[in-house]
């Protein structure tokens, strides 16, 4: 990588945790610490939140999913707007009338403490792994990057983010979350702009979008019904409203974010803001993938999408430890590339002169050649998986990070890797500072306020090693935004359950709630475990629903006399 690049990079990450740091040294306040100081404007409350929720992955695997898979993954961000309207009608104006830190202080005054730690816990069980992937992420590029171990580059990153947040807590969050974004946004744009100019040098961006949309990449509408079908328009919709609903309206990343607004109107504002912006942001994060897929259709592109993989297998080849498999393999990839690049001329020669049978012929037989080069790279894979059983074999999130290091220029790979590690940074940041906020007043529970600082201080540090511990247990899934959507599904609906009861069912009181979420996450472990084909996203209807029915059950089976059936307890 040039010394520009590098220089855009440190420079980058090295202001925004000096900023942090800076910004907020002299925080010792338990209300600016764990909840933000409560004076952020509506802008900077809709920036944070989308910072929050726009990880390093978000640019890892987003780009990736649109290049594999199209444009259907948007769908899952269907029931975004709609859980934003319940959010804003029925929780915010409940936690600012009680005045709370954390959205489980809100359950134990509501409920009783078992419900109060049980609804904790879930969040800081599930928090604390997606906080391990969300450092893991970025850590793969650095890897890739410099040649080092994995291990390594997790305890960079997180060391990083664990330095600012520790010492400004959820005010440092706020206050670096604004660079951040100002970041992204300028990389996202750049990437996008220059992948339209790459592409411009063969065909327009309308001739480019009409050949993705012929390849089925630009399908964004499912409207099958089958449970097994992770994104459909149904599945996100409903399941999707459920999952959004309980990640904005329960997750104390999400809450901590928007309880820091100067009043409940700006806090409002900016749950809005991310309403209106969300959905455009992904739609536009996967076209950017998919105008990549177009520009490998016309540039030679890699058998392997993780360079290093392929460099260990020609290492274990040279040797004599493996059969002359990969060379053969390589040599069939670039003729078969060669023909999909042919075809896609011919396609669009045919496009431009108006012939529909030629037009026609050329992409049947670019499908063709596009499902041998999907052959192809299974094979690759699997004798990946027989040679070097210990390496991933899956490289869908290595598309986007290998076509930056491969073909944008210098300069522009040093904003983009600061881009992702912007990502990455911020929404760890916010985990963390929710983690240390509620690990404090919901679990800790000190009685005096001046403690409060020094065990978030403490609790900061904790979480981010614990981070880091579930960072270095992940290998890479299928596709590392998909592994946060389903750990988030596991738990989100028995979390929003318990939320739903405590709004809208009022003679249910602590006990029924407490045993009616344990019987609900059980079955979600036990569908998810034993292999039943539902699809993560319906595991957030499923489980909130569980909650309320059992709930109202037990309550109306305890008797009169037993505490549990009396208000309050």
């Amino acid at each position: 990588m040039h010394w520009l690049d590098w220089t855009i990079l440190l420079g980058t990450l090295g202001f925004i945790t000096a900023y942090g740091v800076w910004k907020t040294r002299r925080t010792q306040d338990g209300e600016d610490y764990l909840r933000g100081g409560g004076d952020a404007r509506w802008w900077g409350v809709g920036l944070s939140v989308m910072a929050t929720q726009a990880s390093a992955i978000t640019f890892l695997s987003t780009p990736g999913q649109g290049f594999a898979e199209g444009m259907g993954f948007v769908q899952f961000y269907f029931g975004l707007p709609l859980a934003m309207v319940v959010i804003n009608l029925v929780f915010i104006p409940l936690y600012y009338k009680w005045k709370v830190f954390t959205a489980y202080e809100f359950i134990g005054k509501r409920f009783d403490n078992r419900a109060r730690l049980l609804t904790a816990g879930l969040f800081l069980v599930q928090r604390s792994m997606a906080a391990g992937i969300t450092i893991y992420a970025p850590s793969i590029i650095l890897s890739k990057v410099l040649g080092w171990p994995l291990s390594w580059t997790c305890l960079f990153i997180g060391v990083l983010v664990i330095i600012y947040t520790t010492t400004g807590g959820a005010r440092a969050v706020g206050v670096t979350h604004k660079q951040q974004m100002a970041v992204m946004m300028a990389g996202l744009f750049t990437a996008f702009a220059l992948t339209v100019h790459y592409i411009g040098r063969s065909m327009d961006l309308g001739e480019s979008l009409k050949l993705a949309g012929s390849l089925g990449k630009l399908n964004v509408i499912d409207l099958s019904f089958n449970p097994a079908d992770k994104y459909t328009l149904w599945s996100g919709l409903i399941g999707g409203f459920f999952l959004q609903l309980s990640y904005f309206g329960t997750d104390q990343s999400q809450v901590q974010r928007y309880l820091g607004g100067q009043t409940m109107q700006q806090a409002r504002l900016g749950l809005w803001m991310n309403a209106v912006l969300k959905i455009p942001l992904q739609f536009f994060i996967l076209l950017t993938g998919v105008l990549v897929f177009v520009f490998y259709l016309l540039h030679a592109s890699p058998i392997h999408w993780n360079s290093t993989n392929v460099e260990a297998m020609h290492r274990l080849e040279a040797d004599g430890g493996q059969r002359p498999q990969v060379t053969g393999l390589e040599r069939q990839h670039a003729v078969n590339d060669r023909k999909i690049t042919d075809l896609t001329g011919a396609w669009l020669t045919a496009e431009r002169a108006g012939q529909a049978d030629g037009q026609a012929a050329a992409m049947a037989e670019l499908k063709n050649a596009l499902a041998t080069d999907r052959t192809l790279r299974a094979e690759f894979s699997s004798v990946l998986k027989q040679s070097l059983p210990e390496r991933e074999a899956n490289d869908k999130d290595y598309i986007f990070i290998s076509y930056i290091m491969d073909h944008l220029p210098i300069g522009v790979i040093g904003l983009l890797l600061a881009m992702i590690f912007s990502a990455g940074m911020s929404s760890t940041s916010a985990e963390l500072s929710a983690l240390a906020t509620t690990g404090v007043v919901d679990v800790l529970q000190p009685k005096r306020p001046e403690q409060q600082v020094a065990l978030g201080r403490w609790a900061t540090v904790a979480f981010g090693l614990l981070a880091l511990a579930f960072a270095a247990l992940f290998s890479l899934f299928e596709n590392l935004i998909q592994a946060v959507n389903i750990l988030g599904s596991l738990f989100y609906g028995t979390i929003l359950g318990i939320f739903l009861v405590a709004f809208f069912i009022r003679r249910v009181q602590g006990t029924a709630v407490f045993v009616a979420a344990l019987i609900a996450q059980a079955v979600i472990f036990l569908i998810h475990f034993s292999g039943i084909e539902i699809a993560f996203l319906w595991y957030n209807l499923i489980a909130p629903a569980i909650t309320v029915v059992l709930s109202l059950l037990i309550q109306f089976m305890l008797p009169r006399g037993h505490p549990g059936n009396a208000p309050g307890a």
